[in-house]
C-alpha cells in the first residue's frame, strides 16, 4: 500500500473539509446578507492558498498549469482571480487594514481605469512574442528539445512563467528567490523574476520598489494589480468571434425591468467594472469582471443580478434590507 498515496488523499479531504465548516460557519454566523459572500470569499480563497502551497509541493511542468487555468477560464470566467488567486487574497485583506484605520479607498478616473484594463493585453502580448523571438534568434537543436523546454518553461519559453506568478502562494515549499523567515519560505509575485533577469545590484531594489508600490496601490485602490494582470487576459478578444459567444459558461446576468439605476453595483465593485450599471439587461459582456459577486450581493433589488452558468442560475442578488420572498413565506 502507498502511504504517500493515503496521505495526500487524507490531506485533499482535510482541505476541503475546512472549506466546507468554513462556509458553513461564515452562513450561520453572518446574518447580514450584505457581507456574507464577501466571507465566504475570504475562507475559500484562505483555502485555496493552502491548496496551491501543497500542489506546488509536487513537480508539475508549470506550463501544463498554464494551459489548464486557461482552458477552465474559458469556461467559468475569471472566477480564479475572484475567488481563488493568492495575489489576490492579499489585496482583499488590506480592505480590512484600511477599515481598521478609517481609510476611505481611492477611485481611479473612469478613463484611467480602463486604460489600465487595457494594457493587460499590451503586457500579455510582450511576454507572448519574447519568448518567439528569443526562439528566433537561438533556435534549438531538435523539436524534441523545444517541446522540453515548452513544458518546463525553460530556455526562450522561461518568460512564459511570469503569467503564471499571481498562481504562486506568497509561502513556497522551495528556496529558490524566497526569503526564509523562521523556516518559512517567504516569496511573492514576479521576484523571483527579478532575481533571474536583472543583475545582483538592481534584483533587489526592483523587488523592494514592486512590492511597496503594489501594496501601497492596493492599500488605498482596491485590487490594484488585477486591473492591467497580463495572467487575466484571456475573453476580452475570444468571446468576440463567431463560436464563442458562448464563453464565458459562467457569467453576471441582469434584469432590466427590476433594476432602478441606483449605482449600488457601480459603487461597490472591486475594479470598478461600469458595465453591469451601463448594460441595459442580458449577460454582462465584460473580460473586466473576476465574478466575485459583491455587486449581486449589495444590489438591494431581488433577482435583479444573477450569477448563471449556462441557463442555470446559482446566486441571486436579495433585498438585504428586507426578508427575502422565500423568508416571507416561511
Amino acid at each position: 500500500m502507498n502511504w504517500e498515496i493515503i496521505a495526500n488523499t487524507l490531506l485533499i479531504i482535510v482541505l476541503a473539509g475546512l472549506a466546507v465548516a468554513g462556509v458553513l460557519a461564515v452562513l450561520i454566523w453572518k446574518k447580514n446578507l450584505a457581507t456574507r459572500i464577501t466571507y465566504i470569499r475570504l475562507v475559500i480563497q484562505t483555502i485555496a492558498f493552502a491548496s496551491l502551497f501543497y500542489f506546488f509541493t509536487f513537480t508539475v511542468p508549470l506550463l501544463y498549469v498554464f494551459i489548464a487555468i486557461f482552458a477552465v477560464t474559458i469556461v467559468i470566467g475569471r472566477v480564479y482571480c475572484g475567488w481563488l488567486c493568492p495575489f489576490g487574497l492579499v489585496m482583499d485583506l488590506t480592505i480590512f487594514v484600511r477599515k481598521a484605520l478609517k481609510i476611505r479607498y481611492l477611485l481611479l478616473p473612469e478613463r484611467l481605469n480602463k486604460i489600465l484594463h487595457k494594457s493587460r493585453y499590451v503586457i500579455f502580448l510582450f511576454f507572448l512574442f519574447v519568448p518567439v523571438a528569443l526562439w528566433l534568434i537561438q533556435p534549438p537543436a531538435t523539436t524534441s528539445i523545444a517541446v522540453l523546454e515548452t513544458q518546463l518553461l525553460a530556455g526562450p519559453f522561461r518568460p512564459y512563467s511570469v503569467l503564471i506568478d499571481p498562481l504562486i502562494p506568497f509561502v513556497v515549499p522551495w528556496t529558490n528567490a524566497a526569503v526564509p523567515v523562521f523556516r518559512v519560505n517567504l516569496t511573492y509575485p514576479y521576484v523571483q523574476e527579478f532575481f533571474g533577469y536583472l543583475g545582483k545590484n538592481l534584483n533587489v531594489a526592483f523587488a523592494i520598489a514592486f512590492v511597496s508600490l503594489t501594496l501601497v496601490g492596493s492599500f488605498f485602490i482596491r485590487r490594484f494589480w488585477c486591473r492591467f494582470c497580463p495572467t487575466a487576459v484571456s475573453l476580452g478578444v475570444i468571446n468576440r468571434f463567431k463560436g464563442f459567444k458562448w464563453a464565458p459558461l459562467m457569467h453576471l446576468e441582469k434584469d432590466e425591468e427590476k433594476c432602478t439605476k441606483c449605482g449600488v453595483c457601480e459603487r461597490v465593485c472591486q475594479s470598478q467594472v461600469t458595465e453591469v450599471y451601463e448594460q441595459k439587461g442580458g449577460k454582462i459582456d465584460t473580460s473586466m469582471c473576476m465574478l466575485c459577486l459583491r455587486c449581486a450581493e449589495m444590489c438591494p433589488y431581488e433577482d435583479t443580478l444573477k450569477l448563471k452558468f449556462g441557463n442555470k442560475t446559482l446566486f441571486t442578488s436579495r433585498n438585504w434590507l428586507e426578508p427575502s420572498t422565500s423568508e416571507r413565506r416561511k
